[in-house]
């Protein structure tokens, strides 16, 4: 075998994991990462992900009243000629005071086009740059006995996610009612499903949770979509 050319077996070898902790902060195994993913950051990339998704968000209805909607007569004030002032045909002009606004901002969609490849891009960037900041946690799972905030808060806290947190949980065929129901009342605390994941979500919190299978599945289908490399040649 050529120098500089490593086998597959020396590829899987390399291959980061992280730990997979339950939710008393203990460790439970580990999950290998895929370097496709969690492989390098394009900061660039994640800017204009983040500006789209943004973008996308704005309710866009603001509004200024042209000449047509402010209120006023439409009469005439005077007639055309002979009176020696400026000629003018309504008290709605926007020359006047009270007149209608000349383009103006009007209700609109700040939505563009953005490629899907540039999407899962950014994805990949913001999963590599929250491992590179250790800021990454995954679990086995968020199974809770009952719907309580006190009890998840607690979990949180063992899982060193004091701050802002992100919890996301396997988009599987039975949604997790008891996550959803005791993480909406914790202040800086979001819950999403796997396919929901954007790259913004991961950048907006201090922290982001993953089950193990969410993170699988997410890390197969990026995997998938990423561009492939060329072999090392020496």
């Amino acid at each position: 075998m050529p120098a500089g050319t490593l086998s597959a077996g020396a590829r899987e070898t390399d291959m980061a994991t992280i730990d997979v902790l339950n939710l008393a902060g203990e460790k439970v195994g580990s999950l290998e990462l895929a370097d496709e993913v969690f492989g390098g950051i394009n900061e660039d990339l994640l800017w204009e992900a983040v500006k789209h998704f943004r973008s996308a968000q704005r309710a866009g209805t603001h509004a200024t009243k042209n000449r047509k909607l402010v209120s006023g007569s439409g009469k005439k004030l005077w007639r055309q000629k002979g009176t020696g002032r400026a000629r003018v045909a309504s008290i709605r002009s926007p020359l006047w005071r009270h007149g209608g606004t000349v383009h103006g901002p009007q209700p609109r969609s700040y939505d563009y086009a953005f490629p899907r490849k540039k999407v899962l891009g950014a994805l990949r960037s913001a999963l590599a740059a929250k491992l590179q900041d250790g800021k990454l946690v995954v679990v086995e799972n968020f199974n809770l006995n009952e719907v309580k905030t006190k009890n998840l808060r607690a979990a949180l806290d063992k899982l060193k996610a004091e701050k802002t947190a992100l919890l996301v949980e396997n988009a599987g065929a039975e949604l997790n009612d008891k996550l959803e129901l005791s993480a909406r009342n914790l202040k800086g605390v979001e819950m999403l499903y796997g396919p929901e994941v954007h790259a913004y979500h991961l950048l907006r919190y201090d922290r982001v949770i993953f089950t193990r299978e969410a993170l699988e599945k997410l890390q197969t289908a990026l995997k998938a979509s990423a561009p492939k490399r060329k072999a090392e040649v020496a």
